[in-house]
């Protein structure tokens, strides 16, 4: 399927469809759960190097969901400082998953080369790398974008009760760059995270792939959407199987590039503390 991406062209942000060589066919609205549907008029085409990326959708609503690896399983336990940590091993295996609201109307989410940021009360930052699936009105899975769930691992190892001050705040999550409608649900998808320093220094480089996810997203989006009324273009980011060794943190400067096959490259730097 023809990727979605939005791009500000003359002033205004409107949806558009990726062509091949990286040129955009910029639409006549801003819609991209529309677009994904084919509809729209082409009004323009230009280089996407020439255009300002934006967030692929404004999500009413962003959503995580917890320990659906086994890697983040492992790391969960390795970091809590408390009997608690058993809770991340009876939530790995349980039917229900862990789910927890991430962001509401785009407060603390940017989009592609957009600045993340750290919490001035943490000193062990670091990104989740997750593929990210968005909500159509009929609480179905529709597309499939790249999600940066940025977290403080010491705040949630202290106390599991503390996960809201650990994952949210100001440049704590980051979408984008495409949304893509996925022919095959079922298809492996491999995700890689590097991480820079200011002078390109790589410090960490991993991968790993969504065979290796506990649930799938239909399952984790039929949660999501029980009993509670998601509006439509709600993303929900899946978890995560990537960690970077417990001596990194996210520091001011660090280029944080999540890559997800067929759906592009994620890229974003960290500003200072939030």
């Amino acid at each position: 399927m023809t990727p979605v991406v939005r791009v500000r062209h003359a002033g205004t942000a409107r949806a558009g469809w990726l062509q091949p060589g990286d040129r955009v066919a910029v639409l006549d609205h801003d819609d991209p759960l529309a677009a994904l549907q084919g509809r729209g008029e082409v009004i323009a085409e230009a280089l996407l190097g020439r255009l300002e990326l934006l967030p692929p959708i404004e999500a009413p609503e962003i959503w995580c969901a917890g320990v659906t690896y086994e890697r983040s399983r492992d790391a969960r336990l390795e970091e809590a400082a408390t009997d608690a940590r058993d809770v991340y091993a009876l939530v790995y295996e349980a039917d229900r998953p862990e789910l927890f609201l991430k962001d509401a109307a785009m407060r603390r989410t940017v989009g592609p080369g957009g600045t993340i940021r750290v919490r001035r009360d943490s000193g062990w930052n670091v990104p989740e790398p997750e593929l990210g699936v968005v909500i159509g009105p009929g609480g179905e899975p529709v597309a499939v974008t790249v999600g940066n769930d940025v977290s403080s691992r010491d705040i949630e190892g202290a106390n599991p009760l503390y996960i809201p001050q650990a994952k949210i705040f100001a440049g704590a999550c980051a979408i984008g760059p495409a949304l893509v409608a996925p022919e095959d649900w079922h298809a492996s998808r491999t995700i890689r995270l590097r991480i820079h320093d200011a002078d390109g220094t790589e410090l960490y480089a991993g991968e790993t792939s969504t065979t290796k996810m506990r649930r799938t997203p239909h399952e984790l989006v039929s949660w999501v959407v029980r009993d509670n009324p998601v509006p439509a273009g709600t993303v929900l980011l899946t978890g995560t199987g990537l960690v970077p060794p417990d001596d990194y943190t996210l520091r001011p400067g660090h280029r944080v590039e999540v890559a997800i096959d067929g759906i592009g490259t994620l890229v974003n730097t960290v500003g200072g503390d939030g």
